[in-house]
């Protein structure tokens, strides 16, 4: 997937106002907002803010570390991990769009001081080598072709010893999902890879697996109920095009076996 179809996947030129508009509807002061405000709209990803808090519960974030958000969307991990840890985080993603409104809500929410937002791609990251002790990387591989040039700039930027928390969809069994899904509208956008792929493509480029697990039973579950509910004022539909129809997508493939859901810890070495 190159930069401009990632730009035409996400973009859509109107993110900041719908958030702003829906945050207005829910009753949101937006001079008096907090960061627990966001919780429902700020996580692009399966499971929302459940697989944030699981993963940074297993990274064990404390006040000491330097953590790159890479692949940041509209900052949501980012704000998350700033506001629990009271660390610093560096957010970055190719969508300048969504770059632009991570700053506004980073201000909205407080946290402009402990977060820096940098647009760049993850597999050409503008940083020092062992600048970071801890990456995240949540549901960005999929629109990642070069696995390799992913993973080997992760360890780059990563300090030894550092880790590396992966929140990702792999292929699994039976064929392609239908599309579109929450990364791709259509085929030619999805770079899926199966589980063992992903872990060798972590693995090769100097990490050591210390956490694998295999979550697809608890997200099918999750989205199959959260599907069952109205949708609120406040949400992911606010500002992503489709959403329903990307949402029931994802979540029937991955109750019938043809996306599985990772979770993973892995140490560079």
């Amino acid at each position: 997937m190159t930069d401009i179809q990632i730009e035409a996947q996400y973009s859509t030129g109107a993110s900041r106002q719908a958030i702003e508009q829906a945050l207005v509807a829910a009753g949101k002061d937006l001079g008096h907002l907090r960061p627990e405000d966001l919780a429902l709209l700020e996580d692009f990803h399966t499971m929302g803010r459940i697989a944030t808090t699981q993963l940074a519960g297993l990274a064990g974030i404390t006040p000491d570390d330097e953590v790159l958000d890479a692949g940041c969307g509209i900052g949501g991990t980012a704000r998350y991990v700033a506001e629990l840890s009271r660390c610093h985080v560096v957010a970055v993603d190719l969508t300048e769009e969504y770059c632009e409104t991570a700053r506004w809500l980073n201000q909205l929410a407080g946290l402009d001081d402990r977060i820096c937002v940098r647009q760049a791609p993850v597999t050409d990251l503008p940083f020092e080598d062992a600048t970071f002790t801890l990456v995240f990387s949540q549901h960005v591989q999929m629109n990642v072709a070069n696995k390799a040039l992913l993973y080997t700039e992760a360890r780059r930027v990563l300090a030894g010893g550092g880790q590396l928390a992966v929140w990702d969809i792999v292929a699994g069994e039976d064929g392609e999902p239908d599309f579109p899904v929450p990364w791709a509208d259509r085929p030619e956008y999805s770079h899926l890879t199966t589980s063992d792929r992903l872990r060798t493509a972590i693995e090769t480029a100097g990490f050591e697996i210390e956490q694998w697990n295999d979550l697809t039973d608890q997200a099918a579950t999750l989205m199959q109920t959260l599907l069952t509910l109205p949708p609120g004022p406040i949400g992911l539909q606010a500002f992503v095009p489709d959403f329903e129809s990307k949402a029931k997508n994802l979540t029937a493939a991955l109750a019938d076996g043809r996306l599985r859901a990772i979770q993973g810890i892995a140490r560079a070495v």
